[in-house]
């Protein structure tokens, strides 16, 4: 049974009218709530924001164009919740069709999130993985086993010419000749376990080999994780680095369809980080993007794909590296390579024709234009030209462009203010493209590229009818300066809808985080935050993310006083976006709070211990307190645990060390099966307060892991539940004041 329907609706109607909610999503709301207008909409609720049923609707998530071009599959579902089932887009027709309805009509089922990934094979039929194994759905819906004995499938990859299929099962590489559909069965090409298995793979162009990247874990130290939960003691090993201690090692190599063990490339150091890595276009030669742990040193090698000799491709060294945006392609319809590197100051795109030469701009600056990078790129081996990804109309906009090889001026693709992701068919004739932006929930579009200026047709309608009859927040953004070094700084302002400039409001910042400032809907959405923003403004608050050092979209040069300043510059980028709104009016100075989690935990606790009276109240979730038990990769920033300078270096970036400045409310909220920010860690430093005589307030997520707002969905209500009040107790929204209240 299929679901068809016809959309083509155009790029310029996407944006959305605000408007009231069902009333079904706000009956289960507990006593947190806006207090709405007389005769005006019901108010938001934490319950009816992360119910069951979203209002913003099911994001379109793993679309992938067949090897032809003319169909789109993605994982989708039209009202609301989370199990994704197969859609399939006609590109000639635009006929959308439900093709798989495994999250109807059970609800235990329909409670998982469905479909994790998806693939095309060459027959017409769409590989995916569900709950760990691999299956398969013809275009009538019926769905069948893959592999019958293959579980924990991570990873799934079809070959260019659609013939054979390769997936990693259990650290294990198999491969399986789909043109002997029933027959054959997969085979191991690549041994592997979890602790020592394949991470990533890609294809040749020819689908005649495939190359491989090992995560070898076994000399990576373990920690113990003891927790209570589901009324049992788990006792749990977890593969856990620190700073110093041996890392992951990464081994790259080849291995031929045909038969044969991997041939395994030559590395200076295992332990170095493979940024990407592929094959050239006849499958002869490997390119592998590479850098030391600290990222100051990059380096590109070329190797024969066949007897694995190396070729110094490419060296660069900056002590003062904070991000590693590389990005390397084979060149199209040219000799060498193409380099994303901000090597000369931004996020730029370079050509290498041939090892040690010089790096050639492809896009350069145009005078007066001001700062902006390139995220990423997709080389197009068809037509000879490159798309990039950019913040080039805006900081916190990510917009489509086009250039050939030989340069020129860039070709604006998507149009829309907003954030566009998009994937390309094999002959790049096509374009999905799924957009958002501050007033426009995640959907999925489609274009034709022969064209020139694309024409974008909307192919999901996602949001709930009572999205469109809701009033949502103002997004805004406004630039400041930092007081430090006068640094161009942006923050992403939400306001009421009814905001009235005659009065000070309180304010939240937060969630604070790197690459805070986008303009999608949520603003950073690497979490759920996007309701909780609404609830809180919809109360009255004013919320603020401030776009802080470490970020992208500014250079080399504006990140660079970011090393070794963990909860230092960043807080005082956060603290000078706080102090503008005061200025320009718009916050009362006196209802601050600011909260964050992870890094975020880190410079909200960073902010109170060390600017007592600034901030009302703050909120730190799973706050990362001692830098000395991060991930070695935080050592980009601060440093490795050695030199004249450590353990200071490290003690001055940790809030485990800075307690004694604790003046003003705190709560912090962590799970107690963390693996990323040990739960140890928070009762370290709650044991440090306690003896300093520090009061504040202590959530406990029993068996929560790192991402607690994301785990399930009582859970994620309990938390910000939690959060709000803790906010409301002390920053008072119930009304903005006048200048002289």
């Amino acid at each position: 049974m299929m679901k068809t329907t016809r959309h083509d609706t155009r790029h310029g109607s996407r944006r959305l009218h605000a408007g009231l909610l069902l009333a079904s999503l706000l009956a289960a709301a507990p006593a947190l709530s806006a207090t709405p207008a007389p005769h005006g909409p019901a108010p938001l609720t934490i319950a009816g924001l992360y119910a069951d049923q979203s209002v913003i609707g099911t994001s379109p998530e793993h679309y992938a164009w067949s090897a032809d071009g003319a169909r789109l599959a993605f994982a989708w579902n039209d009202h609301g919740t989370a199990f994704r089932d197969i859609w399939v887009y006609e590109a000639a027709t635009g006929v959308v069709q439900q093709v798989t309805h495994m999250g109807e009509g059970n609800r235990a089922k329909a409670g998982g999130a469905g479909v994790s990934q998806l693939a095309w094979l060459a027959d017409g039929r769409v590989a995916f993985v569900m709950d760990g194994a691999l299956r398969v759905a013809d275009m009538h819906g019926h769905v069948g086993m893959l592999d019958l004995v293959r579980h924990g499938v991570g990873l799934i990859a079809p070959s260019p010419d659609g013939r054979w299929l390769a997936f990693v099962s259990d650290g294990a590489l198999w491969l399986r000749d789909m043109g002997r559909r029933a027959s054959t069965p997969a085979r191991i090409i690549v041994p592997g376990t979890a602790e020592d298995g394949v991470e990533r793979i890609e294809w040749s162009p020819m689908s005649d080999r495939i190359a491989v990247v090992m995560a070898d874990n076994r000399a990576v130290h373990k920690v113990e994780i003891d927790y209570d939960h589901d009324g049992q003691a788990h006792h749990d090993h977890v593969i856990r680095a620190f700073p110093g201690d041996p890392d992951t090692a990464f081994a790259v190599g080849v291995v031929d369809v045909a038969g044969g063990p991997p041939r395994w490339m030559a590395r200076d150091n295992g332990q170095d980080p493979v940024w990407n890595f592929g094959l050239s276009p006849d499958g002869r030669s490997l390119f592998v993007n590479e850098s030391d742990l600290t990222i100051k040193h990059h380096a590109i090698d070329v190797y024969d794909a066949l007897n694995g000799r190396r070729q110094v491709f490419y060296r660069f060294a900056d002590p003062a590296q904070v991000r590693p945006d590389w990005q390397v392609a084979w060149a199209p319809h040219a000799p060498g390579l193409v380099l994303l590197t901000n090597r000369y100051g931004y996020n730029r795109l370079y050509h290498i024709p041939t090892a040690g030469a010089q790096p050639r701009p492809i896009v350069r600056d145009v005078p007066g234009q001001g700062a902006w990078e390139i995220e990423s790129f997709v080389a197009d081996p068809v037509h000879g030209q490159l798309y990039f990804t950019s913040n080039q109309a805006g900081y916190a906009q990510r917009q489509v462009y086009r250039v050939g090889m030989g340069g020129g001026t860039p070709e604006l693709v998507t149009r829309t203010h907003g954030t566009h992701e998009v994937v390309f068919s094999p002959d790049f004739a096509h374009v999905a493209d799924r957009f958002s932006n501050d007033s426009t929930p995640p959907e999925l579009y489609v274009a034709a590229l022969d064209t020139g200026t694309p024409s974008f047709a909307r192919v999901t309608h996602s949001p709930l009818p009572a999205f469109a009859a809701r009033r949502w927040a103002d997004v805004r953004y406004l630039d400041y300066k930092s007081h430090v070094d006068g640094a161009q700084l942006t923050m992403r302002v939400m306001l009421p809808p009814d905001y009235d400039a005659s009065r000070r409001y309180p304010m939240v910042v937060g969630s604070v985080y790197s690459d805070a400032v986008r303009d999608q809907w949520g603003g950073r959405n690497a979490h759920p935050t996007w309701g909780l923003d609404q609830y809180l403004v919809s109360r009255g608050y004013i919320v603020i993310n401030p776009g802080i050092r470490g970020s992208f979209g500014r250079g080399k040069a504006w990140n660079r006083p970011m090393l070794g300043q963990y909860g230092t510059l960043d807080i005082e980028d956060l603290q000078d976006g706080a102090r503008s709104m005061v200025a320009r009016g718009y916050a009362d100075p006196a209802r601050i709070g600011i909260w964050g989690s992870s890094y975020g935990g880190l410079m909200t606790l960073m902010s109170l211990f060390r600017k007592p009276g600034f901030y009302a109240v703050g909120v730190a979730g799973a706050p990362a307190s001692n830098v000395a038990h991060a991930y070695p990769e935080q050592e980009w920033i601060m440093g490795p645990p050695s030199g004249h300078d450590f353990p200071a270096r490290y003690q001055r970036q940790s809030a485990l060390y800075q307690t004694a400045g604790l003046r003003d409310p705190l709560m912090i909220i962590h799970g107690t099966r963390d693996e990323v920010v040990l739960y140890a860690d928070t009762m370290a430093m709650t044991q440090r307060m306690i003896a300093q005589g520090k009061m504040f307030d202590l959530v406990t997520l029993p068996g929560a892991n790192h991402p607690w707002d994301m785990e399930n969905l009582p859970q994620t209500r309990f938390a910000y539940t939690q959060l709000a009040r803790f906010l409301d107790r002390f920053l008072h929204p119930q009304g903005a004041v006048t200048p002289a209240q």
